[in-house]
C-alpha cells in the first residue's frame, strides 16, 4: 500500500480545505495498556463500552458478536432499565479528565479555522483546543428532547448556554470560526444538563431518518462539504451506521462544478485506519476514499514532519 500524501494533506488542512472526521479509533494512543475498566485512565472502545453495559443490564445473549454490538446492547439497557439510567451510566464513563491524544493536539495547533466532525461523545477535542487557548463553537445533535428534536444545539464560544437552532437556519461564519460538530451527541461535563447520545438502534434510525429529510446536518455544513476534502480518522466500515451516514452525505451533496479546463475535478478524500480488512478496503474504495494502513499516532508524526519541511 502506498504512503499517504502527507505534504498535500498538511497544506490543505492549513488552507482550511480539509474536513477531519474523528471516529472512536482516534482515542487509542500508544499509552493505552490492557482492557478498559471504569478505573482506566483511557476511554473505552465501542466494544468495551458495550460489554460494560451488557454486564450491568444482564444482557441475555452470550454471543460475543451481540455483546460487542453497542447499539443493540444500549437499546436493551434502555428497555430494561430506563433511558435516563442509560444516560447516567454514559455520563459516568465520559465525565472524566482523559488526556487528549496526538491527533487532538495536532488539530488544535492549526491556526486556520476548521470544521471538525466527530461521532465521539467525549470532549478530548475541546480539551485540546482549550489547552492552547483557541476559540471554537460547538454544534451538537440532541437526543431525548422532544421539544427541540428538529434542531441542533449551537454553543458559541464562551457563551454560558447553547441555543436550539433549526439545522437549515444555523449560520456561522466558517471562514473565521472553528466549529466542532458532534454529530452523535456529547457528554456535558458541567452537570450533564446537555448530555446527548445517539447510541441505541432507535437513535440511529431517528438520526438517519432526519438525514434523509435533510433536517439533521446543518445546511451550511452540507454546502461546506461540497468543496472540501474529507479526512476520516479512526473509523472502520464494519459499522453499518457509518456506511449509511456516508451514503446519505454523498446523496445530499450538490453536484460538483465542471471546470472547462480540468479533466478530473473530483475532490479526493482519505481514510487512515490500522490494519483494515480486505472488505473495509473495498468499501472505502467503492466510496472514492483512499485508505492508508497506519496508526493515527504514526500518521500525526508524519504530519508534524511537514511543519519543518
Amino acid at each position: 500500500m502506498p504512503e499517504a500524501p502527507y505534504g498535500e494533506i498538511s497544506d490543505l488542512l492549513k488552507d482550511g480545505k480539509v474536513i477531519p472526521f474523528l471516529g472512536a479509533g482516534v482515542n487509542f494512543g500508544p499509552d493505552r495498556a490492557g482492557v478498559w475498566t471504569p478505573a482506566s485512565p483511557f476511554l473505552p472502545s465501542g466494544a468495551e463500552l458495550s460489554k460494560f453495559l451488557a454486564g450491568k443490564a444482564n444482557f441475555p445473549s452470550k454471543d460475543e458478536r451481540d455483546i460487542a454490538d453497542l447499539s443493540k446492547v444500549a437499546s436493551y439497557f434502555a428497555d430494561t432499565t430506563a433511558r435516563r439510567r442509560l444516560r447516567e451510566r454514559l455520563h459516568e464513563v465520559f465525565d472524566r479528565d482523559y488526556a487528549p491524544c496526538d491527533i487532538h493536539s495536532y488539530l488544535a495547533g492549526i491556526e486556520t479555522p476548521l470544521l471538525i466532525v466527530t461521532t465521539n461523545y467525549d470532549d478530548l477535542t475541546e480539551q485540546a483546543f482549550k489547552r492552547v487557548g483557541r476559540p471554537y463553537d460547538l454544534v451538537i445533535h440532541p437526543t431525548d428532547r422532544k421539544d427541540i428534536e428538529a434542531s441542533v444545539w449551537w454553543w458559541e464560544h464562551d457563551k454560558p448556554e447553547p441555543v436550539a437552532v433549526p439545522p437549515n437556519k444555523l449560520y456561522i461564519e466558517l471562514a473565521k470560526t472553528t466549529v466542532i460538530y458532534k454529530m452523535h451527541g456529547t457528554v456535558h461535563r458541567a452537570g450533564g444538563k446537555y448530555d446527548s447520545y445517539v447510541i441505541t438502534e432507535e437513535d440511529y434510525v431517528e438520526f438517519l431518518s432526519r438525514m434523509t429529510g435533510q433536517t439533521a446536518v446543518p445546511a451550511i455544513f452540507m454546502e461546506y462539504f461540497r468543496t472540501r476534502h474529507f479526512l476520516f480518522l479512526g473509523y472502520g466500515l464494519r459499522d453499518w451506521n457509518l456506511r449509511v451516514v456516508l451514503r446519505n452525505l454523498k446523496s445530499q451533496l450538490p453536484a460538483m462544478p465542471q471546470p472547462e479546463d480540468e479533466d478530473d475535478e473530483d475532490i479526493r478524500s482519505w481514510a487512515i485506519q490500522l490494519k483494515p480488512s480486505e472488505l473495509e478496503e473495498q468499501l472505502w474504495n467503492a466510496r472514492g476514499v483512499r485508505i492508508y494502513d497506519m496508526s493515527i499516532t504514526d500518521f500525526v508524526a508524519q504530519m508534524r514532519l511537514q511543519l519543518v519541511t
